[in-house]
C-alpha cells in the first residue's frame, strides 16, 4: 500500500523509502517502542520512519541495542509499538485485538530465527507442519503443503528425520520451510546465520535470495555479520533507535 501524500506542513515529511522493486508492503511513521528496566525507561526506538518496498530483500544493521530486534518484532506483529504507527499490507497493526493479531500473523508472516526453535520430538515434516495446524486444512493438505515446502528448500529426502539426525544447516533450511509453508506475504529473519559455519550460512543466505528472486517473497533480515548483509540487495542501518542509513547492494 502507498502512502497518502501529506498536505499538512505540521506533518513529519514521508518515510525515507527503502527503494526496491514495488509499493511499500511495511510504513513505519513516527515509531516509539520503549521498556522499563527497574525505575528507568529506555527507548529502544525513537519516533522510527521508514518505509519497506514489496519484492525486496532487507539487511537490518547496527549495533547492539540499536532496535533491530524490536524493529522486526514490531513488523511482524510480535510485540506493540508504544507511539506511532506500523502498517504492513495495508493493516495498522496497533488497532488489531490480540486474537486479529495472532490470525494475521498466521496468514501474512513466516518467522526463522537463530536458534531454529525446532521441536526434538518431530520429523522435519512434522516441524514444518506446525504453522497450519492454526488452519482447518486436513491432515493430507497439512502433509502436502509440508513436503512441498522441503522440496524447495532441497530436503524432501529429509522429511522423515528429526533435528538430532540434520545439520545446523539443515535444520535451518527445514525452518525455512516451516516458514514458507503458509505461503506468507513476508519472511522475518533474526539471524539466521549465527549459529552455523560459513559453508552452511552460504547455503541459507543462497537460499534466501533465491526465495526472495524466483517466489517474490520479501525478507527482511537481522544480522551482525557484513558477509551475511552482501547477500541482500538492500542494507538498512540503525543507530540509537533511528535510521542510521540505507544503501542498495546491487
Amino acid at each position: 500500500m502507498e502512502s497518502k501524500p501529506r498536505t499538512d506542513p505540521d506533518q513529519a515529511p514521508r518515510p525515507p523509502s527503502s527503494g526496491a522493486r514495488g509499493p511499500a508492503l511495511i510504513e513505519l511513521h513516527q515509531v516509539t517502542r520503549t521498556y522499563r528496566r527497574g525505575g528507568e525507561a529506555l527507548t529502544v526506538l525513537d519516533k522510527l520512519e521508514l518505509e519497506i518496498e514489496r519484492g525486496g530483500f532487507y539487511a537490518l544493521m547496527g549495533p547492539s541495542g540499536s532496535g533491530k530486534s524490536t524493529l522486526l518484532n514490531l513488523i511482524g506483529g510480535l510485540d506493540r509499538a508504544d507511539g506511532g504507527s506500523v502498517r504492513v499490507a495495508g493493516e495498522d497493526l496497533g488497532r488489531l485485538s490480540a486474537a486479529e493479531l495472532a490470525r494475521w500473523r498466521a496468514d501474512n508472516v513466516g518467522f526463522v530465527f537463530q536458534g531454529f526453535n525446532l521441536l526434538p520430538v518431530l520429523t522435519a515434516q512434522k516441524n514444518v507442519e506446525l504453522p497450519l495446524l492454526l488452519t482447518r486444512l486436513s491432515a493430507a493438505e497439512r502433509r502436502r503443503r509440508a513436503l512441498h515446502a522441503l522440496a524447495l528448500v532441497g530436503l524432501e529426502d529429509r522429511r522423515s528425520h528429526r533435528p538430532r539426525q540434520l545439520s545446523g544447516g539443515q535444520e535451518q533450511r527445514v525452518a525455512i520451510a516451516r516458514a514458507l509453508v503458509s505461503d506468507p506475504l513476508l519472511i522475518l529473519a533474526d539471524e539466521p546465520t549465527g549459529n552455523l559455519d560459513r559453508e552452511s550460512a552460504g547455503q541459507v543466505l543462497t537460499l534466501l535470495r533465491e526465495l526472495n528472486e524466483r517466489a517474490g517473497k520479501t525478507i527482511l533480515m537481522v544480522t551482525h555479520d557484513p558477509r551475511a548483509a552482501d547477500a541482500a540487495r538492500t542494507v538498512i542501518t540503525l543507530d540509537k533507535g533511528q535510521l542510521g542509513g540505507i544503501r542498495q547492494n546491487r
